[in-house]
């Protein structure tokens, strides 16, 4: 379980591959926080962060890569 609150002061933020930099609908995710994936909306930087456990977020990208073909 995660404490309540993460600090992501630190947090590297970066935008998915398929964002086009055009100020689209995308995400981006933090890869340098221990034990979480820390998601949130780049169009909303102070927004809600959404917390997924790494072996979750392998499944996900794995079944996005999976569909897409």
């Amino acid at each position: 379980m995660w404490p309540a609150r993460l600090d992501l002061n630190n947090a590297a933020w970066r935008k998915s591959t398929y964002s086009n930099g055009q100020g689209g609908d995308c995400l981006e995710l933090a890869d340098n926080i221990p034990g979480t994936v820390p998601v949130r909306d780049s169009k909303n930087l102070t927004g809600p962060v959404l917390f997924v456990a790494p072996g979750a977020w392998a499944a996900f990208i794995d079944g996005v890569r999976t569909s897409a073909h």
